[in-house]
């Protein structure tokens, strides 16, 4: 007899697992933003000798936060893999899960790293180490995030193309909340907060473009062509939000001019599912358009 209660199932596990890196990456951009990353006096696992620190807003407090809610997301990762070997979600939400579980130590060895040596060798507290770190992360994140689709592909009553239509309305508002503080667009200042709202609108947009291409792979190849250049577009500029590169009048220019492909992809997109993919009874794709 399972003691797991029946409203906890694979597809919602891996769902809130998702959710919570998602989390996870944007309290870790606010970390790095306010410098409390070179808290806790550069010591890892304890902080500034003590494995809880002071339960107040200062910078050790938020390192040491954000090394908390890494540790339940890593434990809640290894679950969800755990769960998907035991027949959770399917063949490709195993692998996918799976390999994120692979990379969770090579995203642990780089935090530690960032946050005890403290720039005192090359790649200690630097743009590489810390393009390294965003970098990993958002790979486990698409690979949880895969896992999670592949969880939910058969519990839909919506077709392809009205799913990746619902997928692109929710890139739309993710991009809605990014644009104000992205640093290509100044209408507001890009502090710690506001780089966190860019990173949390564009994990949101992502999560929207990757449906879509799932949703729309095996129905309409625009569609998810669309998706893939919007998602491409979409993952440089937040490279650029992060600092990857100095931040010069030619790299705004080409962030606006990447900003403007995503919402060209996601607007075209929209456009060609509004425009009516439906699924017919015999289980095929039948396109209408108006002349």
């Amino acid at each position: 007899m399972s003691i797991r209660p029946d409203w906890l199932t694979f597809r919602r596990f891996a769902a809130f697992t998702t959710g919570l890196t998602l989390s996870l990456i944007t309290l870790g951009v606010y970390t790095a933003a306010t410098g409390s990353g070179l808290a806790c006096n550069a010591e890892w696992p304890l902080c500034s000798g003590q494995l809880v620190p002071a339960l107040t807003i200062n910078p050790d407090f938020i390192e040491w936060f954000h090394r908390f809610i890494a540790m339940i997301a890593g434990f809640l990762i290894i679950g969800t893999a755990a769960w998907s070997w035991r027949g959770g979600g399917g063949k490709n939400a195993k692998k996918a899960a799976t390999l994120a579980v692979l990379l969770l130590p090579l995203q642990i060895s780089i935090g530690a790293v960032t946050v005890t040596v403290s720039g005192l060798i090359p790649w200690g507290y630097s743009v590489p180490t810390h393009a390294a770190h965003l970098l990993v992360a958002l790979t486990i994140f698409t690979l949880l995030l895969l896992t999670t689709l592949e969880a939910y592909r058969n519990h839909h009553r919506r077709p392809p193309g009205k799913r990746a239509q619902l997928a692109l309305a929710v890139t739309f508002v993710g991009l809605a909340m990014s644009l104000p503080f992205s640093r290509a667009t100044p209408m507001l200042v890009y502090d710690a907060a506001g780089q966190s709202w860019f990173v949390t609108g564009s994990l949101i947009a992502y999560v929207g473009l990757v449906a879509t291409i799932v949703w729309s792979w095996n129905t309409d190849r625009v569609v998810s062509t669309l998706a893939s250049v919007g998602v491409t577009a979409l993952f440089v500029t937040m490279l650029f939000g992060r600092d990857i590169v100095a931040y010069t009048g030619t790299v705004q220019l080409v962030n606006l001019v990447l900003i403007g492909i995503i919402a060209v992809s996601v607007v075209a997109g929209l456009w060609r599912t509004t425009g009516g993919i439906t699924t017919d009874s015999s289980g095929g794709v039948t396109v209408s358009r108006s002349d």
